[in-house]
């Protein structure tokens, strides 16, 4: 009984080695946002202590970047 036990034993942890989990990898299902668009939120309190927000989606203006000698 105890020979039986250890092969069953055996069997188990080989079949569980054998099916190695694949590696899960995160990816965001909404892609990033462009580098010239912002958004404009507008959020409100709500009941128990909660927020409801709305978002916009809006241009953004282009950064000046000014140089100088000296």
């Amino acid at each position: 009984m105890r020979r039986l036990t250890l092969i069953a034993a055996l069997a188990l942890a080989a079949s569980a080695g054998a099916c190695a989990p694949k590696p899960i990898v995160a990816r965001d299902p909404v892609p990033a946002p462009a580098p010239g668009l912002g958004y404009a939120c507008d959020s409100r309190p709500v009941v128990l202590n909660a927020f409801y927000s709305n978002c916009t989606p809006i241009q953004r203006e282009s950064e000046v970047v000014i140089h100088s000698k000296g």
